[in-house]
């Protein structure tokens, strides 16, 4: 029968709305956004492809934050990175999102397991934080955040962070 072809089914999906999509990977939310760009959640990534052809997938482990600008309807989605350098960020306008802000919301949060904000001076501190591929993956992630104001290369802040690293592993079964 015409159209029952499952290798066609497979590959119509990963190149859905002009996306190619890893194996396994599928379209579970999607919106164009207003430069005709095309951006879509899977389970595993956020991916864009945008109007000449260029391509982005970032893994929801790996998105620092998902930020919603409702008066100028733009989705800012910034990757994590490394103290000191500019972290990649992204945004798109939309006129209309779909599902697409739920899914990512959604998709962000269950990639955190822990998340601890701990004092170095007054108010100011850290967040230990622990991710993991929403999807299952088995490599947690561990990363710090630091408030403005805290330098991680002074010896009292690499102390506190080490000692709430360790007490946060502990708390997940990891030691």
């Amino acid at each position: 029968m015409p159209g029952r072809n499952p290798l066609a089914r497979l590959t119509a999906e990963r190149d859905r709305h002009g996306l190619s999509l890893p194996r396994g990977e599928r379209v579970l939310a999607w919106a164009r956004a207003t430069d005709g760009s095309v951006v879509a959640g899977s389970r595993d990534a956020l991916h864009a492809r945008d109007p000449e052809g260029g391509a982005l997938r970032i893994a929801w482990e790996q998105v620092e934050a998902a930020d919603w600008d409702q008066e100028t309807s733009v989705l800012r989605v910034s990757e994590v990175g490394a103290w000191g350098s500019a972290r990649p960020e992204h945004t798109w306008t939309f006129e209309d999102t779909g599902r697409l802000l739920e899914l990512v919301r959604e998709r962000v949060t269950a990639s955190v397991l822990f998340q601890r904000h701990v004092t170095v001076s007054g108010r100011r501190g850290l967040r230990v934080i622990a991710r993991r591929a929403p999807s299952g993956g088995s490599d947690v992630q561990w990363v710090y955040e630091y408030d403005e104001g805290v330098d991680p290369s002074d010896p009292e802040v690499r102390s506190v962070a080490a000692a709430a690293l360790a007490q946060a592993r502990e708390q997940l079964g990891e030691l």
